[in-house]
Parts: C-alpha cells; sequence; structure tokens
C-alpha cells in the first residue's frame, strides 16, 4: 500500500525544511535505510532516510525548495500503484476528519474525557521557561551511546550559536558538539568520562535563572507515559499523528557535530553542508555572508556566492605538501538481478551475511621495490607500497566494474566513481578512513591523502563524511610482518569485496632450472558471491597483479 512520506521536524525551532538534494527519482526502488533526500533546517544539513521498502512514486518537491513541517514530499508504494487518492485526501483537509472520530469517541464514552482532562491539568506547564534541553546526537550509524571526552563549558558560561560545548567520543571518532541555542549554561548532567546513549540529556542553555529543574521534570513525565497513550486513546489517531515525525525521522542529530577545530571568538557559523561546499569549492567561508538564523552560512549562500579569486581548497598535511579536494561526480548504474543472480541467492540463508568465497594470488614485487624508490627521490611525500597498492585497486575497479558493486536485494548497484576504504588499526578496534576518487589521483596526492587521513584516524579527529561511501576496501596487514590472511565483508560499506594485503616476503624461486631471489606478496581477495563470480574476482586480480608487476602503468 502506498505512504505519503512527509516533512518531519529535525529541531525544536524548525518550520520548514530545504531539500538541498534529491538521492533518488521517480521509478527508483529503495530499501529501508536507503537515504531518500538531504534535508537543511535552520540548524544543520541531515540525511533523511527510509523507513518503508519500494518504489518512488512521486516526488513533490524540487530541489532548493521549502517544504513546510508535516508537508508531503513524496509518495512511496508498489511499482504502477495508484497514489493521487492520497494528494486529493490530504488537499481536502485530512485534519478536519481526524477530529470528528475523536469527537464520537468523547460521545460515546464521556468517562474517558475527564479522565484525560485531569492529565493534561497534572501536566507540567513549561510554556515560560526560556531554555532549552541538549541531548546527545546520534553521531554515526552504528552508534548507541557517546562518552563525554571533556567538557569545553562550565555552568553559568554564555554559550553563543556555534561555540563547542563538549568533545564527545564515539565508536568511531572524537568530535566536539557545536550549540545551536544562544544563552547561559544552566545546567550540565554528566560528568567528563561518563557515557550517555542517545537521546539522553546531557545539558540545558537558557536565559539566566531559568527554571530548568522543571523543565527536566516536565521532560520525564512527558517521556513516562508515552507507551500508555496508545491504550487510552484510539490507536489509528495516534498513529496518523504520530507517523511523520515518530517513524519516519532523519538519521538522529548526526549533522550537529563537526570535526575539533580551533575556537576563536570570530568563529563563522555555517551549516555542515555549507561548509563542506565551499571546501569542495574553495570558497574562503569567511568572505561569505550568512542569509540564515543569526547570521548562519547555508547551502544557498555558498551557491550563490561570486568569489574574485576562489584559491584552492587545502589542508596542509606536511611542509610541502597538501591534501587537495576530490575531483569527480559521484555515480552510478543498477541492474535487476538475473535468474542466475536469483538461484545462486537463495542457495544461500538470508539471515546470515553475505555469502563469501576467496581468492589468493601472488605477485612478484622486485619492479615495485625499484619503481617506489625512483619515485620517492622525486615526490613531495613518502609513497608506501600501501600506497601503490591502493593506487593499482583504483585502476583495476575502473576496468572491473562488477568488484565496484554492490547487492541491494532486488538490483545491483554498479558505482562508476571509486572511493576505497583505507582499514586502520587504532588502540579501540579498527577505523576504515575513505580515499575519495582515488583512480584520479596521482600516487603522490594519494599518499598524502592516506597520510592525512590515518593521522585524522588515530588522532580520532574523522568527521562521517571522512568514512561514509567506500565501494571497496583495501586491508594490509605487511607492515606487521603477516603474510597472508582472509579479510570479512562489512555488510553496512556497502561493498561486494575486500582485499587482504600481506607483507612483501624475500624468497627463492626457480626459472629454467635455476634458483633466484625474489619478493612475493600474497593478496586475498573476498568476495560477495551474489555479485562477483570466481572468474570476475580472478581477473580483477590479474589486472591488480599486472599493474604492481609493471608499476610505469601506474602512472599513465
Amino acid at each position: 500500500m502506498a505512504e505519503v512520506i512527509r516533512m518531519p521536524k529535525m529541531s525544536d525551532t524548525m518550520e520548514e525544511g530545504v531539500i538541498a538534494n534529491w538521492n533518488v527519482k521517480v521509478g527508483d526502488k529503495v530499501d529501508s535505510g536507503d537515504i531518500l533526500a538531504e534535508i537543511e533546517t535552520d540548524k544543520a544539513t541531515m540525511d533523511m532516510e527510509s523507513y518503508e521498502e519500494g518504489t518512488i512514486l512521486y516526488i513533490g518537491v524540487g530541489k532548493g525548495e521549502a517544504v513546510p513541517i508535516n508537508a508531503i514530499m513524496a509518495v512511496i508504494g508498489e511499482e504502477g500503484e495508484d497514489f493521487q487518492s492520497l494528494l486529493d485526501n490530504d488537499a481536502s483537509g485530512d485534519d478536519s476528519a481526524k477530529e470528528e472520530p475523536k469527537e464520537e469517541v468523547e460521545a460515546k464514552t464521556p468517562e474517558k474525557p475527564s479522565t484525560k482532562t485531569e492529565v493534561e491539568t497534572d501536566e507540567i506547564d513549561t510554556s515560560n521557561i526560556e531554555a532549552t534541553i541538549i541531548r546527545m546526537p546520534k553521531m554515526s550509524d552504528t552508534m548507541d551511546e557517546g562518552v563525554i571526552h571533556a567538557w569545553l563549558k562550565k555552568v553559568g558560561d554564555k554559550i553563543e550559536a556555534g561555540d563547542m560545548l563538549a568533545e564527545v567520543e564515539t565508536d568511531k571518532a572524537t568530535m566536539e558538539l557545536e550549540a545551536y541555542e544562544e544563552g547561559t549554561l544552566l545546567y550540565i548532567g554528566v560528568k567528563d568520562g561518563a557515557s550517555v546513549p542517545v537521546d539522553g540529556i546531557i545539558a540545558v542553555v537558557g536565559t539566566k535563572g531559568a527554571d530548568f529543574e522543571t523543565l527536566l521534570k516536565a521532560d520525564e513525565q512527558k517521556r513516562a507515559p508515552k507507551a500508555e497513550k496508545p491504550k487510552e486513546e484510539t490507536p489509528k489517531q495516534e498513529k496518523a499523528a504520530d507517523k511523520p515525525k515518530e517513524q519516519k525521522p532523519a538519521k538522529g542529530a548526526a549533522p550537529q557535530v563537526v570535526a575539533p577545530a580551533a575556537n576563536s571568538n570570530g568563529r563563522v557559523i555555517a551549516s555542515p553542508l555549507a561548509k563542506r561546499l565551499a571546501e569542495e569549492k574553495g570558497i574562503d567561508i569567511q568572505a561569505v555572508s550568512g542569509s540564515g538564523p543569526s547570521g548562519r552560512i547555508v547551502k544557498t549562500d555558498i551557491d550563490n556566492f561570486i568569489p574574485a579569486a576562489a584559491p584552492q581548497a587545502a589542508t596542509p598535511v606536511a611542509s610541502n605538501v597538501t591534501v587537495t579536494a576530490p575531483v569527480g561526480e559521484e555515480s552510478f548504474t543498477e541492474m535487476k538481478v538475473s535468474q542466475m543472480r536469483k538461484a545462486i541467492s537463495r542457495g544461500f540463508n538470508p539471515e546470515l551475511p553475505a555469502p563469501e568465497f576467496f581468492i589468493t594470488m601472488e605477485i612478484n614485487m622486485d619492479k615495485a621495490i625499484s619503481a617506489r624508490k625512483t619515485m620517492n627521490e622525486m615526490s613531495p611525500v613518502k609513497i608506501s607500497f600501501n600506497d601503490m597498492i591502493i593506487k593499482a585497486s583504483a585502476v583495476a575497479l575502473s576496468k572491473h566494474p562488477m568488484v565496484n558493486s554492490s547487492w541491494r536485494g532486488d538490483h545491483i548497484r554498479q558505482n562508476q566513481h571509486v572511493h576505497i576504504g583505507m582499514a586502520v588499526a587504532v588502540e579501540e578496534g579498527l577505523l576504515m578512513p575513505v580515499i575519495r576518487f582515488a583512480n584520479t589521483l596521482q600516487l603522490s596526492q594519494l599518499a598524502a591523502t592516506t597520510k592525512d587521513l590515518g593521522g585524522k584516524a588515530k588522532n580520532k579527529q574523522l568527521q562521517p563524511k571522512d568514512w561514509e561511501g567506500n565501494t571497496f576496501t583495501v586491508s594490509n596487514l605487511g607492515m606487521f610482518g603477516v603474510d597472508q590472511f582472509t579479510s570479512i565483508i562489512n555488510n553496512r560499506n556497502n561493498e561486494s569485496c575486500i582485499l587482504a594485503v600481506g607483507g612483501i616476503k624475500e624468497t627463492v624461486a626457480v626459472k629454467d632450472g635455476n634458483f633466484y631471489a625474489t619478493n612475493i606478496m600474497k593478496v586475498t581477495l573476498t568476495c560477495d558471491h551474489r555479485v562477483v563470480d570466481g572468474a570476475t574476482g580472478a581477473a580483477f586480480l590479474v589486472t591488480l597483479r599486472e599493474l604492481l608487476e609493471e608499476p610505469y602503468k601506474l602512472l599513465v
């Protein structure tokens, strides 16, 4: 049955949202968890996640348009399904229809309204309390709680929009929590080092002297009876009223955090999307005038900005090396699952992880060792063997797009862009920063990028955009003396293959009856059998071996 998708309320002050970008179009099939659109609010830019499976039947607003809270944005359902009646009912005024059953229920059961009135009378009035509760945002898909690494403000401090309140440690990185409210920090509910579940209260900001204790009591009261309301009121009415706000929320509040940065009195206030676009376009964000609340810079300000001379966006990682913004456009094609691929998929338990198989190949690294030595005499940054392997993998993926694909249930997504995840070991586990458009980078640029991301990973300074979107992963344990191993595909990454790389080992080989010393490296490709067959995976490894055994091909 078709379902309407409405604009959710993503913050307490939000009255409308702007469609920063649609990630789907009419006719696309979507799964639960797919990102439908990027929504820019008065406070941040967030991803809107689909909680339904089906086909996009209708999109009612275009990119850049503002949409009021609860207004229809799109319709999802079965392909070819008639959805016009949903739009007609909404336009004719569905709210009045919702009130009629309420009156009937009250007329038939006179005792229930009096019970409801008593509940309302007992509710704590917070309308005159000028303060806002700050909760623990969800900063990644896998995050269940965050640890307050350090408070950067104390009770009584004056807070301005854009100030950093605290350092929050997640399962992937340490980030700073940005304030979107102005006022005085009235209350801190968690100490340094304490963990807080997602959506848990961590602080209150408001006018000096505001009764925050009553606000906290009201919040506790409001949350406690929610589970009982469906029993007292008509379930259908409750469901219809809550659906746009609670069943289809955007992804937590991840966009409300930014990577650690120097804080100063002259700090520019800008939405995360505006910051990212400014960086990508090489725009000095301090030169942009903001049109959002309190002068906040938003996406449209960046789109309309015409700089006199826009510098190249760059982040220094060494005295003579810079990391340039990646150049390229993400794109993909979607293919229907063939009967053969369906048969392969049916042969495995759908409740288990992806059906994996492994292919191991030896690569002669003699010429790669010599080429690396020569390149490092000229390169402004030291090129590692891992950099060469990532570059060779990126080039090979361009020639074997099925290895750069992912299983999507009823279709396979084949990516034209190459984003390679690089496994980095940290004390608490493993992080996967992503080298974007790796196939377009020169080796020296790629080396600078891997060193920059690797350093951020070890220092817990990665931003969400730094670990999202990989289409392939390289995991290298050669530096630990490991000869050979196999890696597991991370299903959340929507990729079909991961490459495990062992160390380069000097060994003895035989040619024409003569023994000689040579350097061998073993690699193992783990493949999702629903997408990649043995021959496809083997062909990819043959290309990879050719590029590393003749490394001049990486330079052309």
